[in-house]
């Protein structure tokens, strides 16, 4: 009985889980399964084997998976944001940035999760590497330089891609305050309206 008396007060007051919040659950799980891969082969691998090279390749693995899944796959469906380089013929690399429409919201549950996990995933990295210079495990940081370097890789592309996006959105919003649609825009609009009452009152 008392369990039954418990059961709807759960449901009315309890929160969804927060794959029932996400709008990409599949995404959201993908975002993080390599990275926390990664993370607990190398810290637990030596429970279950000595071979380095098997850690080694096994770590290198999930982290080249997590650097694909997170650079064309999460970002865009849960940020809205893509990033790539292209070479040019002189040699030069080049930053391409692909941002939503902004009047497409976000879901605050899938931006929220996939900037921490963005973020938190090279602090433990930066972690792993403090300890393996203070224990003289050097062998160690050559897992601890590819996540590092794969992770701070899509940290600085989707930064870059956020603030870009962010100035491409001030910059069409600025403009269509100033003119830039419709009927010559909102201060257009405004100020043609003031014109018109201001003649209606005189004459």
């Amino acid at each position: 009985m008392g369990m039954n008396t418990l059961e709807p007060d759960l449901e009315a007051g309890g929160q969804p889980s927060i794959l029932k919040q996400s709008s990409h659950p599949v995404c959201l799980i993908f975002h993080f399964l390599f990275r926390v891969a990664a993370i607990c082969i190398y810290f637990f691998g030596t429970w279950f084997t000595d071979n380095f090279v098997l850690i080694f390749v096994l770590c290198v693995l999930m982290l080249v998976f997590d650097f694909w899944t997170v650079k064309n796959v999460s970002g865009r469906l849960l940020v809205g944001l893509r990033w790539w380089n292209e070479n040019r013929e002189d040699g030069t690399t080049t930053w391409l940035f692909e941002s939503r429409d902004p009047s497409r919201p976000l879901n605050p549950v899938d931006s929220r999760l996939f900037w921490t996990g963005l973020y938190v995933a090279p602090a433990i990295w930066f972690a792993f590497g403090i300890i393996c210079v203070l224990t003289f495990k050097l062998t160690w940081l050559l897992i601890v330089a590819v996540a590092l370097a794969l992770n701070f890789a899509n940290v600085i592309g989707y930064t870059q891609c956020d603030k870009d996006a962010k100035q491409k959105w001030a910059t069409g919003f600025a403009s269509n305050m100033l003119g830039g649609s419709g009927a010559g825009g909102l201060m257009g609009g405004l100020m043609s309206r003031g014109i018109t009452r201001m003649a209606g009152s005189i004459f």
